[in-house]
Order: C-alpha cells, then sequence, then structure tokens
C-alpha cells in the first residue's frame, strides 16, 4: 500500500510543497529514503524506526521505501521525520489515511517519540496555506509561530503516540491558540539616545536616516560615538508593521535566529558582522544557499563598523542590494533570491591613524596615506551611501556640562510624523522617501526655477554625479517632512548638500567642526 502524506521545504526564505510517499512491503525491516535527501534525512531511517516502535507500533517485516517529491529537489533537515513516520503508519493502515488528507505534518523525532522543534515552520504554514490545507502539525514550541498564517488550523504535539490517537479518532487535539500579545515594545532593551551626550550633528544625520531610510556613513575618531549612535538608529524607527513583521520572523526562522525569540517579531533587526566577514556570509551563499547578513538585517539596520576595513569584494557585492533592496545568489542548481531592504550605518575612522581632526592627539598621516585609505572605499559604493557626517571628538570637560540628551522617546515621534506624510504622499505605494524613483521625484521634489539653478551649480563645483543629485533631492524632501512642510526650501537643500562631506577634496582644508543642525 502507498500512502501519501503533504509537507513543506524551505526554499530560501520561502517554501516549496513535498509529498512524502511511502510503500511498505513484507520483507526484512529495512527503510529506504529517496529524492535528494541530505545527510540528516539520510540518518532519519534510523530514528524512524525505535520512534515508531517505542510509541507503542510494531515494525517487524516491513520493507518501507519513501520517496519525497518533486524527487528533482534537495531536501535539508530533520523535520521530514515526521511526515515519514505519518506515512509509514498510514501504508501500514495503522492511520487512516483519509483523516491526514487535509492536513501538513512537520516535525523532528526522538527516539522515544517525542517532537523537537525545527525552523522554517512560518514559511511552510505560509505554504501550506497558499495550497489549500485546512491545518498543520507541528512540534510542540512551534505553535505560535504557525499561528501567525491566519486561515490555517494549527496542532502543537508532543508525541507520536498522541498523534496517533488523534488521527484515529480516539483523542482530539485543540487547535493552538497563542496567548496574548503584549502591548508596546520592550523599550529597555534598546539603547536609548539620551544616553549620547554632544554630537548634535551627528544625532540630526541619525534623524533624518530613520524619517527617510537613508544610509549612512560616519567619521570620526576613535571614541567619538559612532558606535553608540549606530546601535540606537533601530530606536527611534517605526515599528514593524504586520506585513513587515512577517517577513522578518519568516527570513529568523528559515535561517535558525528565531530561538528564544517573541513571535511574531516586532523590534526592527539590528545586525552587526566583524570587517573580517566573507562575502557569501554578507550577501548569503553557500552550495545550497543560506541568507547574508544584509537579509538577516531586512527592515531593519545593517551596521559596518571600520567600514574600510571590510575586504574590497565584501564592500562591493553590497551595491546592488543597497540599490534593489533584494539579492540573488544563483547555482548551478537553482536561483534563490532573498529580500534586503536595508538602512545601511557605516563607521570609519578619518585617516589611517584614526586622529584627524582631533585636538587631543596629532595625526601624522600624509596626504596620499588618506586617500589611500579612503580609496578602499570605491566611489559606485560611496555613491549609494546618502549621508555622510563627520562625528569629532567630544572633550569629557564639555560633556560633563552638556544639559541632558532628548531621548530616543522624542525623536522616534518626531520620524514617526514625517513617516506618516510619506505613507500620505505615497498613498499606500512607496513607504519611504528613499525609495522614490525618478518619476516620483519629478512629482514630489520639484524646485522653482531659482532653487533647480542653485543645485544644479552646486552639483557642478563639487563634482557630484547624477545618483547624489537625486539623492541630495530626496534628502531634503525628508528634511521638509520632519519639518512639517510641504515645499522643499533653499536651507533643506544646503542642509542635504552638507551632508556629502566625504566627497570633497581632502586638501580643502580640516574636516568640517561645525555641528549641523545644532
Amino acid at each position: 500500500m502507498v500512502s501519501r502524506i503533504c509537507c513543506g521545504a524551505p526554499l530560501g526564505v520561502r517554501a516549496v510543497p513535498i509529498v512524502v510517499e511511502t510503500d511498505v512491503r513484507p520483507n526484512l525491516l529495512k527503510v529506504s529514503i529517496v529524492g535528494l535527501p541530505d545527510t540528516a534525512m539520510r540518518e532519519s531511517k534510523d530514528r524512524l524506526i525505535p520512534a515508531i516502535t517505542n510509541s507503542g507500533f510494531a515494525l517487524v517485516r516491513d520493507d518501507i521505501v519513501i520517496n519525497l517529491s518533486p524527487a528533482d529537489l534537495r531536501k535539508e533537515g530533520a523535520a521530514f521525520d515526521l511526515p515519514m513516520a505519518v506515512g509509514i503508519l498510514c501504508a501500514k493502515g495503522i492511520v487512516p489515511e483519509s483523516r491526514t488528507r487535509d492536513y501538513w505534518f512537520l516535525g523532528e523525532l526522538a527516539l522515544d517519540g517525542h517532537l523537537r522543534p525545527v525552523r522554517s515552520v512560518l514559511a511552510i504554514a505560509e505554504c501550506a496555506r497558499e495550497q489549500g490545507a485546512a491545518g498543520i502539525f507541528v512540534p510542540r514550541g512551534n505553535g505560535g509561530e504557525a499561528a501567525l498564517i491566519a486561515g490555517l488550523a494549527v496542532y502543537e504535539v508532543a508525541h507520536l503516540a498522541e498523534l496517533c490517537r488523534a488521527l484515529r479518532s480516539r483523542e482530539e487535539i485543540e487547535p493552538f491558540r497563542p496567548p496574548p500579545e503584549e502591548d508596546g515594545r520592550d523599550e529597555s532593551a534598546v539603547p536609548d539616545f539620551a544616553e549620547v551626550k554632544g554630537q548634535a550633528g551627528a544625532k540630526r544625520v541619525m534623524e533624518i536616516a530613520a524619517a527617510g531610510h537613508h544610509n549612512v556613513l560616519m567619521f570620526g575618531p576613535p571614541g567619538s560615538g559612532k558606535s553608540m549612535l549606530g546601535k540606537r538608529l533601530p530606536g527611534v524607527m517605526p515599528a514593524l508593521n504586520e506585513r513587515e513583521s512577517i517577513e522578518v520572523t519568516r527570513i529568523l526562522s528559515c535561517s535558525g535566529h528565531l530561538k528564544n525569540q517573541p513571535v511574531p517579531v516586532r523590534r526592527r533587526p539590528f545586525r552587526a558582522p566583524h570587517h573580517t566577514a566573507s562575502a557569501a556570509a554578507m550577501v548569503g551563499g553557500g552550495s545550497h544557499p543560506r541568507p547574508g547578513e544584509v537579509t538577516l538585517a531586512h527592515k531593519g539596520v545593517l551596521f559596518l563598523d571600520e567600514f574600510p576595513e571590510f575586504p574590497r569584494i565584501v564592500l562591493e557585492v553590497l551595491r546592488q542590494p543597497l540599490e534593489d533592496g533584494w539579492v540573488t545568489i544563483s547555482r548551478a542548481v537553482q536561483q534563490v533570491t532573498f529580500p534586503a531592504d536595508v538602512l545601511l550605518v557605516a563607521a570609519m575612522n578619518p585617516c589611517p591613524c584614526g586622529w584627524r581632526g582631533d585636538p587631543r592627539r596629532r595625526c601624522r598621516c600624509s596626504l596620499e596615506r588618506i586617500q589611500q585609505y579612503r580609496g578602499r572605499i570605491s566611489g559606485p559604493l560611496l555613491d549609494r551611501i546618502d549621508l555622510q557626517v563627520e562625528v569629532p571628538a567630544v572633550p569629557i570637560s564639555r560633556i560633563r556640562k552638556l544639559p541632558p540628551a532628548e531621548p530616543s522617546r522624542v525623536i522616534g515621534e518626531r520620524v514617526n510624523q514625517a513617516r506618516a506624510r510619506q505613507y500620505g504622499r505615497f498613498r499606500g505605494g512607496l513607504t519611504t522617501n528613499a525609495s522614490m524613483s525618478a518619476k516620483e521625484l519629478e512629482e514630489h521634489c520639484r524646485l522653482p526655477d531659482a532653487l533647480s539653478e542653485m543645485l544644479e551649480h552646486h552639483v557642478e563645483r563639487l563634482g557630484f554625479t547624477t545618483r547624489v543629485h537625486a539623492k541630495v533631492l530626496r534628502i531634503a524632501r525628508t528634511i521638509a517632512d520632519l519639518d512639517g512642510r510641504d515645499a522643499i526650501c533653499r536651507e533643506d537643500l544646503l542642509e542635504a548638500l552638507s551632508y556629502r562631506q566625504l566627497d570633497r577634496p581632502i586638501e580643502s582644508g580640516t574636516l568640517q567642526e561645525a555641528e549641523v543642525g545644532s
């Protein structure tokens, strides 16, 4: 007898339907698994026999062949243990197959029959609903994740014997109901801008970045506060909406990073890979592609400290994700697309020794060495970074005299108001000014002739590219939104132009010392 059980397999950060076909015939006890299983799945045959036996069902003279269809798609992990076990029990007539046709099954089996949680549950549950399944059976601990998919009944089970009793109508299992979600965010877990004294100009830039989703590059001497500023940026960004929350939760689930986190994920991701990270670690890769840091930071912040110290190839592979918001990994057998809508925050020293512009120490770097150091960041990549700002060192004596700084809550309120103006302007299409195309720029950033000529004059004089010209307009639009104005004014354009500090010649003098917006 041949049974057919439905389940799913992760592919990138999505899932595809899999049918587990099981044939049981009298012979010597043996289990064979075909259909491109990986090592973990090939080892499943050694878990299936003791798990089924210890659940109270005898396997004595059964030659079992399990086929995972489609056979040309590689299957990974131990999540197929449960559907294979159910398939064997259906093929032996122990469990009525008619009771399994409308349901999907997912879970890893222990040798005693207990079920262990697995990853990618959200993506597979989403696929199950799209395929018309009535419900899904998952291990205890995975129910909250699967229950995020509306219109799909979720059943948590702890043991294979418990599941069999339910399928044989001896015992009913109540659908899983998630506990009520706590209101609000855990503010104590997010660093606060109130802890950063001084740096009014850098804080202004971070506020603009959060309001318009603009990439940022900060440069300044060691200890000036660049890392503190970057780590506090997610705390002033708007909370994830329902769609974004599902996307982020699915990515973390498929990559195995959802453990010990409440679902759904409401806090924007913050990823800070070390500068020794490889290109595959940054954008994803491997023989069977897995998401990289740009995908794990989707809808959040990707913080790259010591920016010029990253290998050149790692920095260059960021160009396409920063421009398009997604990355495609191509292999001989498959092609996978990962989302990568991130807000890039990079930090670097102003020179190789790090002390240029710092009154406490003298910089001994020659102009040639400084140019060589900054040249590690290519022009095309620098073009994709909207805001470039100096973070100068603040003397301790001055810090002690400064008044209490603005908390993230106050800054976040202004950011939310600016985002609300953008949502109204784009009417549910785009969400931020940084995403505006040439057509939207023409419509929403129209300037009077005098301002257009002034901007063109500065762009030509400073040698900016057409891409930078467009970014200046987008930044000016965000500045106007923060100030609650419909039209872009001269001051908005001048402020936006002042945030291209690394595009200026080094010989033109010392780095900007005045704090913009202070």
